[in-house]
């Protein structure tokens, strides 16, 4: 069933206390009295009648939006900025794509899906639980390798990770996980994957490999430039050239089954919008799509 049409928060609760408002005002110049109105109480009370009556009348929605944890905090600054604006309460399910995906498909109730890469999008939408034509890529992003802080171990060139130095190499599970498939993607590429196999250090997500690396589980990692740009504990030691890496894409969609559609909608709406997109930004992402 279709959600009801939803009016601004802001200015429906702005309405409402200007409403109350005027009514006590009217009321205190038909007073006969000499004594003064006794305003400041009844402004308090007319702002908190507002705020019940737009309670009362069920125009927040609570959102449930699983996306990739290479997203956990520009999404969650989003977030903030959006349930101010619009009252609506955004809940977040951070993990490896993969696994979201697989949520989703056992039934997991999600009003949105932002993965980080094509391939899980791809697997939802074939079996019909995005809302048809509501799939946008909006981001993209760019490999580093990163190692320890205060580590001697130094990497001029991917080549080096099959050198001895290196006995470990965090990855985000490059059997599933976006982070992980692109890694092994870029090192197939530059014909290193055989040798560099047996090192890898499979993570449940990108955020792991980062931790990974962090607390010395392993010499090096290949993570998204915008994890490394959080981390204080590492250093990036080589950068992947764009003409080399794996193209990366963020798409994003509404699930089908969610209940409250419209509010979905209004979500998304807002995370092509170009206020979102400075937050994308100040975090490291590159844009492929904005809303003015």
């Amino acid at each position: 069933m279709p959600d009801k049409p939803r009016r601004d928060l802001t200015g429906f609760l702005g309405e409402a206390r200007y409403i109350v408002m005027s009514i006590t005002t009217i009321l205190c110049r038909r007073q006969k009295r000499t004594e003064t109105c006794p305003l400041k109480g009844i402004r308090t009370f007319a702002v908190a009648l507002a705020f019940v009556v737009v309670s009362a009348m069920g125009h927040a929605a609570t959102l449930t939006v699983f996306a990739a944890a290479s997203l956990t905090d520009g999404l969650k600054e989003i977030g903030r900025n959006y349930q101010t604006q619009s009252g609506d309460k955004i809940e977040f399910n951070f993990a490896g794509s993969s696994l979201l995906a697989r949520q989703i498909e056992e039934g997991a109730p999600a009003d949105l899906f932002f993965s980080a890469d094509e391939v899980w999008m791809d697997a939802i939408e074939r079996k019909g639980l995005i809302v048809k034509n509501t799939r946008v890529n909006r981001l993209s992003n760019s490999l580093v390798i990163v190692v320890p802080v205060g580590t001697s171990v130094s990497i001029g060139s991917p080549q080096d990770l099959a050198g001895p130095r290196i006995a470990h190499l965090a990855l985000a599970d490059p059997k599933a996980v976006p982070a992980g498939l692109y890694a092994k993607e870029y090192l197939k590429k530059l014909h290193l994957w055989d040798q560099i196999a047996p090192k890898v250090v499979p993570m449940s997500n990108v955020r792991a490999a980062l931790a990974a690396v962090e607390s010395g589980d392993a010499e090096a990692g290949i993570v998204y430039k915008t994890d490394a740009a959080i981390s204080k504990k590492m250093r990036v030691a080589y950068e992947v050239p764009v003409r080399e890496e794996p193209k990366i894409s963020y798409p994003m969609a509404i699930i089908k089954s969610s209940a409250s559609l419209q509010a979905a909608e209004d979500f998304l709406k807002y995370l092509e919008s170009d206020k979102a997109g400075r937050v994308f930004e100040k975090y490291g992402f590159v844009l492929e799509r904005a809303i003015p």
